[in-house]
């Protein structure tokens, strides 16, 4: 269990990031201390789940580790929304006809913000509206590729374009491939694609066949053939 000492290095250290990821050091420093006011600083350990997020609507700012965005429906089920990772900002809204809650899939630091306050500073500094528009923008992209991945693509197809989409935002290059560190699991892989555990699994065995992918155990994948996988995605080909 971390010290006292410790989460308030942790609560700074976090901070610190939210302000470099999204203040840019250009607001106010009155708005800069209102945003401190109204962080929730907390630990997650894996596992966790983030509670009380759907009294009311909540930003969430990663700044360390890894979580997935779960959709909860009537009967237990559940759908993995998105995944997240250190500089994101989630938005996760209040209860409504489905429930979301944000679940650590490795130790996380986070700050918890009230949406409507979060905003209402936001309008008074441009460079933090601006970001929030920008993330925003992105988010929805992003939701448009996966509602084209789950309506229309094959297994094969998904499993790429996740690869692929994955690798730009936690890929790092090593000895000339990509090599990602998947901090979900196999079954959140298919619970978040619309597939089952056993089609994933062979899906992986395919590609690492055909050459395109190695894999390290339960996490490391390394991309030995990107442009290989883009063809295998059922994505447009984009010029270098």
């Amino acid at each position: 269990m971390a010290t006292q000492t410790e989460k308030c290095a942790g609560e700074a250290q976090s901070f610190e990031r939210f302000g470099a990821a999204m203040l840019s050091g250009k607001v106010s420093d009155s708005a800069y201390l209102r945003f401190q006011s109204l962080a929730a600083y907390r630990q997650i350990n894996a596992g966790e789940t983030v509670p009380n997020m759907d009294l009311a609507d909540r930003f969430v700012f990663l700044a360390s580790g890894a979580t997935k965005l779960v959709a909860e429906a009537s009967g237990g089920r559940e759908q993995v929304v998105a995944f997240h990772f250190a500089d994101d900002l989630v938005s996760i809204p209040a209860r409504g006809p489905h429930g979301y809650t944000l679940r650590a899939l490795t130790d996380c630091d986070i700050l918890v913000f009230p949406s409507l306050e979060f905003m209402q500073i936001a309008h008074t500094e441009p460079v933090t509206l601006g970001e929030v528009a920008r993330r925003a923008l992105h988010a929805l992209w992003r939701c448009r590729e996966k509602a084209v991945l789950l309506g229309r693509k094959t297994a094969q197809e998904r499993i790429a374009s996740f690869l692929i989409a994955t690798a730009r935002r936690i890929g790092s290059i090593e000895r000339g491939a990509c090599v990602l560190s998947l901090p979900m699991s196999r079954r959140d892989i298919a619970d978040s694609l619309g597939l089952t555990t056993e089609t994933v699994s062979r899906q992986f065995t395919d590609l690492r066949q055909m050459g395109l992918i190695a894999t390290s155990g339960r996490s490391e994948v390394r991309l030995l053939d990107i442009a290989g996988l883009v063809a295998r995605s059922g994505n447009f080909s984009i010029a270098a």
